[in-house]
């Protein structure tokens, strides 16, 4: 499955600001240690040096892998018609079937951290309260089985 191109402001901002520290922080001490590293000598059994040069190749996959993708995606800002209905970027607040609430923000792929209670706007549960209104009923397939939710509150922020 395709990921979306979606992405909200504060996402694209901590993207930007990783590549921006990657490619003029990172990087350049990285490559300033490789280079003492090289000058003492045998490359073979440097520790500094070979584990440098991979990480070298890891901030470098990284940076095109930013570059490229900062380039596809489509910052999305809420509208005032979506107000009262769940669309990318919202805040919703879900009661399960233990009566305890669940609260979630719908992000792009390239943002979701579950720790901070955001999903990906791909992710089964993200798919199944687009549209919805505080009130209505959800049934999310999970791999533990159906689950069934309340949508109780809805904002933007």
């Amino acid at each position: 499955m395709k990921k979306s191109n979606y992405i909200t402001r504060e996402g694209w901002d901590r993207l930007d600001q990783e590549l921006k520290y990657l490619w003029k922080d990172e990087r350049p001490r990285i490559t300033k240690s490789v280079s003492e590293a090289a000058a003492l000598g045998d490359r073979s059994e440097n520790a500094e040096y070979i584990y440098g040069k991979k990480r070298l190749r890891e901030i470098d996959r990284r940076v095109r892998f930013l570059m490229k993708r900062l380039e596809d995606l489509k910052i999305v800002y809420p509208e005032k018609q979506q107000e009262g209905k769940v669309y990318f970027g919202a805040w919703v607040t879900l009661l399960n079937e233990e009566d305890k609430e669940v609260t979630y923000r719908l992000v792009g792929p390239d943002e979701w951290d579950v720790k901070k209670g955001e999903i990906s706007i791909d992710s089964p549960m993200a798919r199944a309260l687009l549209g919805k209104q505080v009130d209505d009923e959800v049934i999310v397939n999970t791999p533990e089985g159906q689950r069934e939710l309340e949508v109780i509150k809805i904002w933007y922020k």
